[in-house]
């Protein structure tokens, strides 16, 4: 049985722990950085999880525990108690922990290299607290076919990943092109590269069908027709620009994404047809920048532009912009307003 010192000190740690888990997540949202643990049931959902493997008992390491099935907002990432920890229970099992008691292995799922507590949220924070590194637990393994590590939970890249895995699953660009190399950064956007296929279906049936033409593009077609005559020209232009150096630790997709939503601005906003590839890129570039020093002029130029002298894009001649109006007023129309069409037909 635990002693009074024991029981007062585990009083004593739950408190501390507290106060850090309280100054942890004020430094969270001044950082932006995610204090809370994940939930098993989001993450089994992104991925598509469901075959269960039962694993037995075994030890694991407590760092690789980075999510709960139920209780994910009553600790922080560390495990750290908040208020809707159980005062009570936390000090009785640092208590019996500290006395040698020790308490029954925790129940654990598995996915890709980290756990997430089935049971026993208390005990991995009480372990954690006291300085210990493994803890002893029952697993069931979650297969999944997403190769997930301890790192892209820690970044949350799991769930970039998990896109990219539904996007492939929608596309079969790994098939139908081997040697892509459509890697995003930013979780959400492969559902954007997705609407511009979708879209590009949509017009060039459209195309089809002005010309007399029976044949339409099936799905796997239109990706491909995407992939070469959209996508890569933007990223070609890229390479050729050398624009990807000004935006240190992103991609060409990242960036074929951002020139694609510029193309839709000024196409909406000048009543221009779709730019080409090479303009698309270069009047992006004389806008935008990662470089400090850089974007500070290029944006102040962007707006000094369109506050005196708002009658076409800053790095567009004055002929390339009559001749992208003119295709316009012919009937050309941006992603945006095939988007918009495409939705009334649907």
């Amino acid at each position: 049985m635990p002693n009074e010192q024991q029981k007062a000190e585990a009083r004593e740690r739950f408190q501390r722990s507290m106060v850090q888990a309280q100054l942890g997540d004020l430094l969270g949202m001044i950082s932006g950085h995610e204090t809370d643990l994940l939930s098993f049931d989001d993450v089994a959902k992104h991925l598509r999880a469901r075959q269960q493997v039962e694993m037995g008992t075994q030890m694991v390491r407590l760092d690789r525990i980075v999510g709960s099935v139920g209780r994910y907002r009553d600790f922080t990432r560390t495990f750290l108690p908040r208020a809707g920890a159980n005062q009570e229970r936390w000090t009785r099992l640092d208590a019996a922990m500290n006395a040698l008691e020790g308490f029954p292995p925790i129940e654990l799922f598995k996915i890709g290299e980290v756990y997430f507590v089935r049971d026993g949220n208390h005990r991995v924070s009480v372990a954690r607290a006291n300085g210990a590194t493994h803890i002893e637990a029952y697993v069931t393994e979650v297969k999944t076919d997403v190769p997930l590590t301890l790192d892209d939970f820690e970044r949350d890249q799991w769930l970039i990943k998990a896109e990219y895995a539904e996007f492939l699953g929608q596309t079969h660009l790994d098939k139908l092109r081997p040697d892509h190399d459509l890697k995003i950064t930013e979780p959400g956007r492969y559902a954007l590269v997705l609407d511009h296929i979708k879209v590009h279906h949509y017009l060039r049936n459209l195309d089809l069908e002005r010309t007399g033409r029976k044949k339409r593009l099936n799905w796997e077609e239109a990706v491909t027709s995407w992939y070469d005559n959209v996508y890569m020209p933007i990223v070609e232009a890229i390479r050729r620009s050398d624009l990807l150096e000004q935006f240190p630790e992103r991609t060409e997709a990242d960036l074929y994404l951002w020139i694609a939503y510029h193309r839709e601005r000024l196409a909406r906003e000048y009543e221009l047809a779709p730019l080409d590839a090479e303009t698309s890129v270069a009047t992006f570039a004389q806008v935008y920048s990662d470089k400090p020093l850089q974007r500070t002029l290029k944006n102040l130029r962007f707006g000094l532009h369109w506050l005196t002298a708002n009658d076409k894009p800053l790095g567009m001649t004055t002929e390339d912009f009559q001749a992208y109006r003119a295709r316009h007023d012919a009937g050309e129309i941006s992603l945006a307003e095939a988007n918009e069409r495409q939705a009334l037909h649907a």
